[in-house]
């Protein structure tokens, strides 16, 4: 079987965590290069893979995929029996853990992503950051954490006690927040928030990117 071939770029959070999600499933992959300095996402060779022009795409066989949530639920799903277990052992805990990924995507990413864009992305373009927008957002998370702090006190992890898919998904924007951003009292100030961040910060799939 040929490997998965991974169309992304290393600095990319997106395609940082769908390489995370193959580590964890121990799934053989290629990773191609997209240049996203020198605008190689915006070209028409990416843009047949990739529409959108954006990071990252996989391609594996006749399959072209591209969004990193569908692309992990997919390797989750195809590669069940092997590496980590995303997905639970039951219906119950898979439809929790789909249900956090909602909560990710519908209640965490939208005011996180908004807090990195403005403290990271927006001065990087060359623009001035909006604090208000920041202040703002800042404010969503934390409300957002303090469910996430009672959820967690009550178990190790998002969807239960094994890592999961929901978990995942949050590696890539906490990972700005706490070190690019200077947000990280928004999850050590939270106990358990914070042992979760720990915990999951520290595998070794995700840490093998940044050394």
């Amino acid at each position: 079987m040929a490997a998965i071939k991974v169309h992304g770029y290393h600095a990319s959070m997106a395609t940082v965590m769908v390489l995370c999600c193959l580590n964890e499933k121990e799934v053989e992959y290629e990773l191609v290069l997209v240049d996203l300095p020198t605008g190689a996402h915006k070209k028409p060779e990416y843009l047949a893979l990739n529409p959108f022009g954006v990071v990252p795409t996989i391609q594996d066989g006749d399959l072209t995929l591209y969004e990193s949530r569908a692309i992990i639920r997919y390797l989750a799903k195809k590669f069940q029996g092997q590496g980590t277990n995303f997905l639970g052992s039951t219906l119950s805990e898979e439809a929790l853990v789909y249900q956090w990924c909602e909560v990710e995507g519908q209640s965490f990413n939208p005011p996180a992503l908004s807090i990195v864009s403005q403290i990271v992305f927006v001065p990087m373009r060359g623009g001035s950051t909006d604090e208000a927008a920041v202040e703002m957002n800042v404010e969503k998370l934390e409300k957002v954490l303090d469910i996430y702090e009672e959820r967690l006190s009550k178990s190790k992890y998002l969807a239960g006690d094994f890592f999961s898919l929901a978990d995942l998904q949050h590696l890539p924007c906490t990972h700005y927040l706490v070190n690019a951003c200077g947000k990280g009292d928004l999850i050590s100030s939270r106990k358990h928030v914070n042992a979760w961040w720990e915990d999951i910060s520290s595998r070794p799939t995700w840490k093998i990117n940044f050394t």
